[in-house]
């Protein structure tokens, strides 16, 4: 696959890495996106079964920031996201309890379908194992304008030559902690109302979502996802820690049958822990190495998609 040098090459199609080279297709700069997995969404995954989708990755998100709010609500406009609840459980010694928050959004086709749609025609490959970043800068030996590595900065730290050290400084930098999300498929709904549910001081979970009702279709499907201390210990073999997943959800919600079916899956670097960005919400180098995601900012999607927004202009401005 030949690589246009006047161009860039953005490696990875999560939000952050399709919102830049949206901003790099609209100021006319060439630009390409390689993905090493099957589809896009990076972390904000879904996965069929049996035809419908189950989000894995992302729960949801929310929308504060101006710019992402007007861009959500033309999502919402055209049925790609609705309005699920600002109200949240909280589970924890005291018992549980309700937490009101922000508007919290969900897409019925799953939070990977938003991505897809944003990515639009801007040119993504999937299966795309790239090896090497190196100076010039070039990608696997191909030369190229820059380079935009959108990725947890562990996984961007395999990639890139030595020497480019400001880039290499900074995901060094960046620290990640682990999850596992496991799809809770049951016979049917046996569970009270609670959209979703923080759990507190758990040695197992950390959030459970009704799938369901996330969704809107009522589908008896419990998404919980684990604490980082739970998933490390089972990072080698993730299928593993399926049954204890649906018992600690089973003991929480007072299920009284188990369920029909469990998947398990590892996230190895599920949310960044630390922000080495000193305030600014990417990474551009002399070297022509850009880096976005949100580890430049809090753990959400809205910074995943600012983070890639702000790299695709400042690449755009320095191309044109």
């Amino acid at each position: 696959m030949s690589v246009d040098r006047s161009g860039v090459v953005v490696v990875g199609a999560g939000i952050a890495g399709v919102a830049c080279a949206v901003e790099l297709a609209a100021a006319g700069v060439p630009v390409q996106v390689w993905e090493r997995g099957h589809v896009r969404g990076g972390r904000m995954a879904s996965k069929r079964f049996d035809g419908r989708p189950a989000d894995i990755g992302a729960a949801y998100f929310t929308a504060s920031d101006p710019d992402f709010a007007a861009l959500v609500e033309q999502w919402r406009a055209a049925g790609l996201v609705r309005e699920w609840t600002d109200t949240f459980q909280a589970y924890d010694r005291d018992g549980r309890r309700d937490v009101p928050g922000p508007m919290r959004f969900a897409a019925p086709r799953g939070l990977r379908s938003v991505v897809e749609h944003l990515a639009g025609a801007v040119p993504v490959t999937v299966d795309r194992l790239v090896l090497t970043v190196e100076p010039g800068p070039a990608v696997d030996g191909q030369p190229c304008a820059a380079v935009a590595l959108a990725m947890p900065g562990p996984q961007a730290a395999l990639l890139l030559d030595p020497t480019l050290v400001d880039a290499t400084r900074v995901v060094q930098a960046q620290r990640w902690s682990p999850s596992l999300a496991a799809v809770l498929r049951f016979p049917a709904r046996r569970w009270p109302d609670f959209r979703g549910a923080f759990v507190n001081d758990h040695p197992v979970l950390g959030l459970v979502c009704d799938d369901g009702d996330r969704r809107g279709d009522g589908a008896p499907v419990l998404v919980a996802h684990t604490v980082p201390e739970f998933a490390a210990g089972h990072l080698a073999q993730p299928t593993g820690a399926g049954p204890a997943i649906e018992q600690a959800v089973r003991d929480l919600l007072g299920l009284p049958e188990a369920a029909a079916d469990v998947h398990v899956h590892r996230w190895t670097y599920a949310k960044p822990t630390t922000n080495p960005g000193g305030g600014d919400t990417h990474h551009l180098d002399s070297d022509g190495i850009g880096l976005a995601g949100d580890a430049f900012g809090t753990p959400r999607v809205q910074s995943a998609w600012r983070s890639g927004r702000d790299l695709g202009r400042a690449l755009a401005a320095r191309l044109t």
